[in-house]
């Protein structure tokens, strides 16, 4: 074998051995809903879990407790399949909604018509115990975002 063909066999050897590692160094898919820059973009950003006036279940009373989520970073994030829940298990689902960059969504317990900045939950109970509860934001995988809790030992954000 002469020294030229040796040469020629080692690159190609190393070539094909640099391609496999850039493969396999590339994640398997873009998951747009499980980044780690999401986890850091998507936040509770408030909650009215009293909402003023008095507790009669009314729906303007409903649509006065709410969950603000907001999308602090400049890439819009797919919310779909996304879920808000309570402490208890109550849970809003997001379903084919998108929050644009540096922008908020309110998650209104009551009913009321879905738009970029407001949806609403279609609920006829209070869902956040005005004492003490922790809402929860979790991606589609349920692996959990954000949380604001409040009562026992004051207002505490979870990240």
């Amino acid at each position: 074998m002469s020294a030229s063909l040796t040469a020629r066999r080692l690159t190609a050897a190393a070539l094909a051995a640099g391609a496999l590692a850039a493969v396999t160094a590339l994640p398997a898919s873009a998951d747009h809903g499980d980044r780690r820059d999401d986890r850091d973009q998507v936040v509770i950003s408030a909650v009215q879990y009293d909402p003023p006036g008095r507790d009669d279940r009314s729906n303007r009373s409903l649509n006065k407790e709410w969950v603000e989520v907001t999308n602090t970073g400049r890439r819009s994030v797919n919310l779909d399949g996304w879920t808000l829940s309570d402490r208890d298990g109550q849970t809003y689902v997001f379903d084919r909604f998108r929050l644009d960059g540096r922008s908020s969504v309110r998650v209104h317990t009551g009913a009321g018509r879905d738009s970029r900045t407001d949806v609403f939950q279609d609920r006829r109970h209070y869902m956040w115990d005005d004492r003490s509860d922790r809402a929860t934001l979790a991606n589609q995988r349920g692996r959990e975002i954000d949380s604001e809790s409040w009562g026992g030992r004051g207002h505490h954000h979870h990240r």
